[in-house]
C-alpha cells in the first residue's frame, strides 16, 4: 500500500476505535492490530498516540473542503443547502467520533483541542460565507464572522439532538440550520451592521 493510503487507513481505524471507545481505552497497539500495521508505523506517521488522536479530532471537526467545492452558480440558499447536506453526510458516516470530538466534557480543558476547535470555527465560517456568496464582505466583516461562528455552536448542539436524543430528524436539522443561517446573513447581519 502507498504511504498516503496507509496513513489514511490508520486514520480511518483510529477514528472508528476512538469513536467507539475513548482516548484512554484505545492503545496504539489496538489501532496497529486493526489496521494490520506495526505499531512503529503509527509512530512513524504520527509521532505518538496523542498526535494521532489530535489528527483524528482535527479531521472530525474541521469542515472538509469538499463540502463547499464545485457549488453551482445558483442562489445562496441552494448553495448553503448543498453544503449542509454534504456536511451531514460526513457527520452521519462518522457519528461516534463526531459526538466524541464535539463533547467538551470528554476533553476537559485541553489547550491543543481548544486550538483545533478555534481553527475549525474559522474554516467553517469561511465555508459558510463562501457558500452564501459573502466571502468578500468587508463592512462589518468581523461581526458577520462572529455571528456565523455562533451559529456553528448551535449546529453542534443541534447535531446532538439528531444523533443522541433523536428529537430532530436529519431533515429537520437540515431545514433548521439552512434557514437559521440564511436568516442570520440576510436579516440579522444587515440589522446589526446598520447599528
Amino acid at each position: 500500500m502507498e504511504p498516503d493510503a496507509r496513513r489514511s487507513e490508520i486514520l480511518s481505524v483510529a477514528r472508528r476505535l476512538f469513536g467507539a471507545g475513548s482516548y484512554s481505552t484505545v492503545s496504539t497497539s489496538d489501532i496497529a492490530a486493526e489496521a494490520g500495521v506495526a505499531r512503529a508505523l503509527i509512530n512513524h506517521y504520527f509521532g505518538s498516540k496523542r498526535q494521532l488522536y489530535l489528527e483524528v479530532v482535527r479531521q472530525m471537526v474541521v469542515v472538509p473542503e469538499s463540502v463547499s467545492q464545485r457549488l453551482p452558480p445558483t442562489t445562496a440558499e441552494e448553495r448553503l443547502s448543498i453544503c449542509l447536506d454534504r456536511w451531514l453526510d460526513v457527520v452521519e458516516r462518522n457519528r461516534e467520533m463526531w459526538l466524541s470530538a464535539i463533547g467538551p466534557e470528554v476533553f476537559g480543558h485541553d489547550p491543543e483541542i481548544d486550538q483545533i476547535m478555534l481553527e475549525s470555527d474559522e474554516i467553517a465560517t469561511d465555508r459558510v460565507l463562501e457558500a452564501a456568496m459573502l466571502a468578500d464582505v468587508t463592512e462589518g466583516r468581523e461581526k458577520l464572522r462572529a455571528m456565523v461562528r455562533a451559529h456553528g455552536s448551535m449546529l453542534r448542539a443541534a447535531s446532538r439532538e439528531w444523533l443522541v436524543r433523536g428529537t430532530l430528524s436529519r431533515s429537520d436539522l437540515h431545514v433548521m440550520l439552512t434557514r437559521t443561517v440564511l436568516h442570520l446573513v440576510n436579516s440579522v447581519f444587515p440589522a446589526v451592521r446598520e447599528d
